[in-house]
């Protein structure tokens, strides 16, 4: 079976290796159809780890996937061969007491793909839980199936966030999360989303496809603070930090109507801090994101309904065999890019 492993950092290889593909009785085996590369893959990719997540033996890359079944286990009642899926790819351990809570995705023993010593899905066929893979609308593509999974933290991000129909929203970082988020928020109620980044190729690309329900901001020509308040004088009802920068993070608060919520969804390399007074003064609530949990079939009936439009994020294009260059290019950042997709 063909495999993109990262052996070390800024070493790729696709190679053959019979990588151990048991199938229970609750699973489904997977024919992979399309890859998403994601920004922990890049960071992977350019550094070989990621905080105490080290690769330190090769590990296949990917987990924003989509696929055919070829094989159910015997258990299996709700998928069949040739059905098209999309995959979670957090496998939790179903008895701890975080799964059992409802919040598996902060469940500490969860196999997450691509996180080492975990084996991603940038393979030609992978053997994943049924109850974790999800049958595909006839309406929705491999490419939109493959986009779930990056979609399902923006709707995680908009659900934690309680949304009200008619709230207002500010978005920093008009990359794929924060275009997901914006999108999500939009499609679960906002009358207003104003996305802002220093990117003006990204923030074209906002315009472009989707001004008439979002709004791009450019932070590198224009006071985003002042224009905020001209747009919502008592402040947004919500700010979505997606960039993860420092700034940015210590900025949120003073963007806030008094009651507002702040949702963390961009991880810092660094601690951050913030203005405590500020937040205290405006009862500011914070909201943390990891990954996601319970919203993967929300995500696809957006997706199916036409609330959300995810054709648009996947702006480059790569065969299996081209993989390797696919990732020099994601490792670049171009500004044109969004999502960089990988057929199989």
């Amino acid at each position: 079976m063909k495999a993109l492993f990262l052996d070390k950092a800024r070493s790729l290889s696709l190679r053959d290796d019979p990588l151990p593909q048991a199938l229970g009785d609750e699973d489904v085996r997977i024919k992979i159809v399309n890859v998403g590369i994601c920004g922990s893959d890049i960071h992977y990719y350019l550094h070989g780890r990621i905080g105490g997540f080290i690769v330190e033996a090769p590990m296949v890359l990917g987990h924003e996937a989509s696929g055919i079944v070829v094989e159910a286990g015997r258990a299996v009642g709700h998928l069949k061969a040739g059905d098209r899926v999309c995959m979670e790819p957090g496998i939790p351990d179903c008895r701890s007491r975080q799964t059992l809570l409802g919040r598996y995705n902060l469940d500490p023993e969860v196999r997450f793909w691509a996180t080492p010593p975990i084996h991603g899905c940038l393979r030609e066929s992978i053997v994943h839980p049924a109850n974790l893979s999800f049958k595909l609308p006839d309406n929705v593509g491999f490419e939109e199936g493959a986009l779930v999974e990056p979609l399902a933290i923006g709707v995680h991000s908009a659900k934690k966030a309680r949304i009200v129909p008619g709230d207002t929203a500010l978005v920093l970082g008009a990359g794929t999360i924060g275009l997901v988020t914006a999108l999500a928020a939009v499609a679960s109620g906002c009358s207003r989303v104003i996305v802002a980044d220093a990117k003006r190729e990204k923030l074209d690309f906002v315009r472009r496809h989707y001004g008439a329900r979002i709004e791009a901001f450019d932070i590198a020509s224009g006071d985003l603070k002042a224009h905020v308040f001209a747009q919502c004088p008592q402040g947004v009802d919500i700010v979505f930090e997606a960039s993860g920068n420092l700034q940015a993070i210590q900025s949120t608060t003073g963007f806030l109507t008094p009651g507002g919520r702040v949702v963390l969804i961009g991880m810092p390399q660094e601690p951050a801090r913030i203005d405590v007074v500020e937040a205290q003064c405006k009862e500011a609530e914070f909201i943390t994101i990891f990954r996601y949990a319970n919203v993967y079939e929300r995500a696809i009936k957006f997706i199916a309904s036409g609330q959300i439009d995810v054709k648009p994020l996947v702006t480059h294009r790569f065969g299996f065999d081209e993989a390797e260059n696919a990732f020099r290019l994601a490792a670049t950042m171009p500004g044109d890019a969004i999502k960089i997709m990988i057929r199989l």
